[in-house]
């Protein structure tokens, strides 16, 4: 793993509470900075009321409080192998945290004698916080995506807990796999379900199918950076298109999401991809697409009413391209309308989860990114 290179004047990681001076987008919202200075954080998960842990993408897991200086590294982490979009990603807290302190967090890494092949992957662990949240224990990797390729693009790496207790990890096509998400012999562009020992469901949709991989829940996806479950207890998710097409979907078991066979976006730098097709027997329209490109990263629903009834049950999902936090209202299953919030923060947006002070939370993907509680307008 690449040494963290954190200057002395970096532990001015301090968490100290700073309110914006203004109003964000015209008295919708404030902002208060929770912590900053953080690496190019990439999630965040509630570990009680007050403290998080907070995953910065070169290779360091830290916890995060409030008026309170931000933690050292979390030993214990497995090798990560750090690159361009490769590092250590996702981090969710198990359902029942509060007794067994279990987390899920998902990582790029590296092939070795143990995992074979070449080149890197997306790999799933679950660990066991200890009870000073100082180190991880009890390491296990859970699954590894196959085949390990030579790549630093296109990791995926959300992780959902279902209403049944399985664990859903979304993987990205590696870049230049992309023909892979339509075929069941691999796990790239696909998103898979395991029971959190690891083994796989017997109710998954290709177990017992010939030259089919048992984890994979579905296929023909690009780069899925944002999943969560809905009001509904379904598994909702976005992914990046190419130049165009970013997409928000309902994975269904054994259903096909169309990458690459079918698209609303283009090559970078323009010109058809494929057939250029929009739609096909047997593939799955988008519930909403956004073209041009907003690159969408994290996502959650707002469940409570700290904001007020209008924005109870909304849907919101950071844009790393546009520097914003789309607000998305939902009826009848689609999405009639869209808000640009924290525009002026001109900071790109990684995660966004909700907290259990119905407040909602967003981490800036930047060299000194921000960790941000949304408050309401005054």
């Amino acid at each position: 793993m690449r040494k963290h290179g954190f200057k002395a004047a970096a532990i001015s990681l301090l968490c100290v509470i700073i309110s914006t001076a203004s109003a964000q987008d015209a008295g919708v919202v404030r902002t208060e900075i929770i912590a900053q200075g953080l690496d190019h954080p990439w999630a965040l998960a509630f570990i009680d009321h007050q403290r998080m842990l907070v995953s910065e993408r070169a290779g360091t897991l830290r916890v995060v409080q409030a008026g309170v200086p931000i933690s050292a590294p979390v030993t214990g982490l497995p090798k990560i192998d750090v690159g361009g979009q490769g590092g250590l990603l996702d981090i969710i807290t198990d359902s029942k945290f509060s007794s067994n302190r279990t987390i899920y967090f998902c990582y790029s890494e590296a092939a070795n004698a143990k995992t074979g092949g070449k080149g890197n992957s997306t790999a799933l662990a679950s660990a066991r916080l200890s009870d000073n949240a100082t180190q991880l224990e009890q390491v296990k990797v859970l699954f590894s995506q196959q085949p390990k390729f030579d790549s630093r693009a296109h990791f995926g790496c959300r992780i959902v807990e279902n209403t049944d207790g399985t664990l859903f990890l979304t993987l990205g096509d590696r870049f230049s796999r992309m023909q892979d998400a339509q075929t069941l012999n691999n796990h790239h562009g696909k998103i898979v379900r395991i029971r959190k020992d690891g083994s796989i469901p017997a109710d998954n949709p290709f177990v017992g199918k010939p030259g089919a991989l048992a984890e994979i829940w579905s296929i023909g996806h690009r780069n899925v950076q944002g999943a969560t479950l809905g009001p509904d207890g379904k598994l909702w998710t976005h992914e990046h298109g190419p130049q165009g097409g970013d997409e928000i979907n309902l994975p269904q078991a054994g259903k096909n999401y169309g990458w690459p066979i079918i698209t609303y976006g283009e090559n970078y730098g323009g010109g058809k991809i494929g057939a250029g097709l929009t739609s096909k027997a047997g593939m799955e329209q988008p519930l909403h697409q956004w073209t041009p490109s907003i690159a969408p990263s994290g996502m959650a629903f707002l469940h409570s009413d700290r904001y007020g009834k209008a924005w109870q049950g909304n849907l919101f999902i950071g844009s790393l391209k546009f520097r914003y936090l789309a607000r998305l209202e939902l009826k009848d299953g689609k999405v009639v309308r869209e808000e640009r919030l924290l525009q002026n923060l001109e900071q790109r947006i990684r995660d966004v989860r909700a907290g259990p002070d119905g407040l909602l939370y967003v981490l800036t993907d930047e060299a000194r990114g921000q960790l941000l509680r949304v408050l309401p307008a005054q």
